[in-house]
């Protein structure tokens, strides 16, 4: 990685490069989270005419919504690929948000049901820095992610543990710099189980609020499994379980319902409250 990690961030355009000398930076409130020895960053922020202006990392991350922008550049659409960009529905903020593979939308989804994250976007930035031989070196995270504390998670989202060579080592080890800087966080995150991925497909599938059903199923539903029982029979106990399981299923998305998602999900499944873990005790009680 280079000795000297000089980083700028391009939001809502298309290629930029920037340098800047090293400096310190202490983070405010409400973006970015930690202290550390910050290098000067220049980012690149949209104006009403699309003009994009440069600031440095550490401004731009307590200054700019990077959640409420586009991508800096295009997905690539990859011939004969059976998956290709587009767009995933957050119900974490109401907006799609462009996904380039299918890898990637498996992580947005993830990262939607997380509780914790109140923002998300595809690739709404983008990191330069320069090697220890002066080379210009620039990488673009494919997610960005919003916590509740306004701190922020970059990530990357790889088909498998290999994909992208020692450049994109590389670039995670200068990224996950910059982020430590600014308290952030930065991650490569390595494909899900198959069986735990296709729950959660399915849960997601029920996402949208409508799903919460007529005013009252939703508290109903929660107190049929305020003790873990089969999901068809919780479901039974509310009423017809062609109205109700889309609220089980919305409830288990949005973690006011358990279940254990390793397993394949079925109709004798174990749903239960919130805390449960899903094998039979609550989590913490062992």
């Amino acid at each position: 990685m280079a000795g000297t990690l000089k980083t700028a961030v391009r939001a809502g355009g298309s290629g930029l490069a920037g340098t800047g000398e090293q400096h310190r930076s202490s983070p405010g409130p409400g973006r970015a989270g930690g202290r550390g020895p910050g290098r000067r960053v220049r980012g690149g922020v949209p104006r009403p005419g699309g003009q994009a202006v440069q600031q440095r990392w550490a401004d731009a991350a307590l200054t700019v919504a990077f959640e409420e922008l586009p991508p800096v550049s295009a997905f690539t659409v990859v011939p004969g690929r059976r998956w290709g960009p587009g767009l995933w529905w957050s119900a974490t903020t109401g907006r799609h948000v462009a996904a380039g593979s299918n890898a990637m939308r498996v992580q947005l989804m993830v990262l939607d049901r997380d509780r914790d994250m109140t923002g998300l976007a595809g690739r709404p930035v983008r990191l330069l820095w320069r090697t220890p031989r002066g080379q210009v070196r620039s990488w673009v995270p494919q997610l960005f992610a919003r916590r509740a504390d306004g701190t922020a998670l970059l990530a990357d989202c790889p088909g498998h543990p290999d994909a992208g060579g020692e450049r994109a080592r590389n670039a995670a080890e200068a990224v996950a710099q910059a982020c430590a800087d600014i308290g952030w966080a930065s991650r490569r995150l390595l494909p899900l189980d198959d069986v735990l991925a296709a729950n959660l497909k399915w849960l997601a599938g029920y996402r949208h609020p409508r799903n919460v059903g007529r005013p009252g199923l939703a508290a109903a539903v929660v107190e049929a499994f305020a003790r873990p029982r089969p999901l068809i029979e919780g479901a039974g106990a509310v009423g017809d379980p062609i109205a109700v399981l889309p609220a089980v299923f919305h409830a288990l998305w949005r973690g006011q319902l358990t279940a254990d998602l390793t397993t394949p999900l079925h109709e004798r499944t174990l749903v239960g409250p919130r805390g449960w873990s899903g094998q039979g005790t609550k989590e913490g009680a062992r």
